[in-house]
């Protein structure tokens, strides 16, 4: 008997249909990848399985676990099942952690409520795990908070509150989306061995195929809330018997056609960083002793020219997105210069930060946490207009908004809708028309594509190379995805432990490279070819 069964599952919120007939099982000791589009259901499924779907939902047809209908089931009897038998990585980690509680009380508060342990035992469990999702206890201590780690550290934390009993089924949302790759290899080897020895379910949502050829030993695939093609994976992804199916592989190695060729010769530079340091302040233990500062940020230099592209790739907590920050000006070099366009910003006020910022955009990290929930999208995309000089008519501010939405492939209807009303991927497109609204020479790009689905990422891709090409935009993207630096970028540097460990051409420092951090992302990055070959490889072994 399946452990999960799921069978012609609909769902409609109001009127409107977001699951249509969809089934699927999964047996103990299985991995189920599934895969689709931003918007496809495959979220909602899962929260159909946890029954967490949002008010005025109604469903038909059956989510048996364990033999029983989910549907059928009590709040008090879905509370006893969640985080016990079925344990859930969602998608976003600073939403779903608690920001005024430690990652130490959130790991161990699922242990004491399920399990009746004391406190000491409970924390000690808490610490069992967080070690073995890459959070040593002399790094990370149980009394951290969520907003001291980085995106990829707060997704282990994560990861680590729904394994920590053990659970008969996982559901496993976008698990590796904030993470590095080394560090996505091993959180997805995590996985791997906690299906083998527990004989956990795995249900795996991703729109990487590469991760889901590697992982998964079936896979479904969704759009439009109904499922197009289900069976075993190589077969799946080998044969291709379905046009969407064909769809997803090819966008998953879309390379950008790009008319506007690097100009030979050196120029100006757009952006000018020289040996910038950022320290902050060590965590106080004792009233006797000063604590040591930590360094984020050590000696860092380099030039972006005008029009230019250039990718910064690194593990999680590297120094990335602190180095992203110092630029933006939102936060300050303990030592060290930036200057941009000319013109030295590290000493500037916030009234004299406002030319250079109408130049200067950036993509974040967390769709969600940047946008007010409260505000409608109009207000939020057209936000950096007060950067303009001119005083804009509303009608010719819609206007701009309407634009900069279809550009990103959502519609001039979106903008009266709120963020909440928006799928993860669909919430950073939102983020990409806010920062191209005013058209800036320089776009700092954090993550720009890791909540996007392939189809998607192919668009926002050919998006950011068509206004490189048209405008002359220059790009900072900051990545774990090397596909994506490969892709889109004229130059690439490896950040490692604060400091820039190799630089120069893309093509040459990824065909060639020379760094041992450079190598080990490279040896990490998922490949939906050699995938799909291992698996292969391994089913003819067990035929035989």
């Amino acid at each position: 008997m399946s452990l999960l069964e799921i069978n012609d599952l609909s769902l409609s919120i109001g009127e409107t249909p977001i699951l249509k007939n969809v089934s699927f099982s999964i047996n103990e000791g299985e991995v189920m990848g599934l895969v689709g589009e931003s918007g496809s259901g495959k979220s909602m499924s899962a929260l159909a399985i946890m029954q967490l779907m949002p008010y005025a939902a109604t469903t038909r047809g059956q989510v048996r676990f364990d033999g029983s209908n989910l549907l059928e089931a009590n709040e008090a009897r879905m509370c006893a099942l969640r985080g016990d038998d079925i344990g859930m990585v969602f998608q976003e980690p600073m939403t779903a952690l608690n920001p005024v509680k430690t990652i130490g009380e959130q790991v161990a508060e699922g242990i004491r409520w399920h399990t009746g342990a004391g406190r000491p035992e409970a924390e000690q469990r808490a610490r069992d795990i967080l070690d073995r999702v890459g959070l040593p206890a002399r790094q990370f201590p149980l009394d951290r908070y969520p907003h001291e780690l980085s995106g990829g550290q707060r997704q282990r934390v994560v990861i680590a509150i729904a394994c920590a009993l053990k659970p008969k089924l996982l559901i496993a949302d976008e698990p590796t989306t904030a993470l590095d790759v080394v560090l996505q290899a091993q959180i997805l080897e995590l996985l791997r061995e906690l299906v083998e020895e527990n004989r956990m379910g795995l249900l795996l949502i991703s729109h990487d195929l590469a991760v889901v050829a590697d992982m998964a030993d079936h896979v479904t695939i969704m759009r439009y809330g109904e499922v197009m093609d289900a069976g075993e994976t190589a077969s799946i992804l080998v044969e291709q018997k379905h046009p969407y199916t064909r769809q997803l592989a090819e966008a998953s190695t879309h390379v950008p056609a790009r008319a506007r060729q690097p100009v030979d010769g050196r120029r100006e530079a757009l952006l000018s960083v020289e040996n910038l340091i950022r320290d902050y302040p060590g965590r106080r233990t004792s009233l006797f002793v000063k604590p040591m500062p930590s360094r984020a940020v050590d000696d860092v230099s380099f030039e972006l020219e005008p029009g230019h592209s250039m990718a910064l790739v690194g593990r999680s907590g590297c120094g990335k997105s602190t180095l992203a920050r110092m630029i933006l000006a939102l936060d300050r070099p303990t030592s060290g210069q930036i200057r941009f366009h000319g013109e030295t910003t590290t000493d500037l006020t916030e009234a004299q930060l406002r030319d250079a910022r109408r130049n200067m955009q950036v993509v974040f990290q967390d769709p969600y946490g940047s946008f007010n929930p409260r505000h409608k999208v109009e207000r939020l995309v057209s936000e950096p207009l007060h950067l303009m000089d001119e005083r804009m008519p509303h009608s010719e501010r819609r206007e701009r908004v309407a634009t900069a939405l279809e550009r990103v492939g959502l519609s001039a209807a979106d903008m009266d809708k709120y963020p909440h009303e928006f799928s993860g991927g669909q919430r950073q497109r939102l983020s990409i028309a806010r920062a191209v609204i005013t058209e800036p020479k320089l776009i700092i790009a954090d993550e720009p594509v890791s909540a996007l689905d392939v189809s998607i990422r192919a668009q926002i891709l050919d998006l950011f190379a068509d206004l490189n090409d048209r405008l002359g935009v220059a790009y900072l993207f900051i990545t774990h995805d090397l596909t994506v630096a490969r892709a889109i970028t004229d130059d690439v540097m490896v950040m490692h432990d604060g400091r820039i460990v190799e630089s120069g051409k893309t093509a040459k420092v990824l065909s060639d490279p020379h760094a041992p951090a450079t190598k080990a992302l490279l040896a990490a990055a998922p490949d939906l070819d050699r995938a799909v070959a291992r698996r292969l490889e391994q089913n003819s072994t067990e035929a035989n």
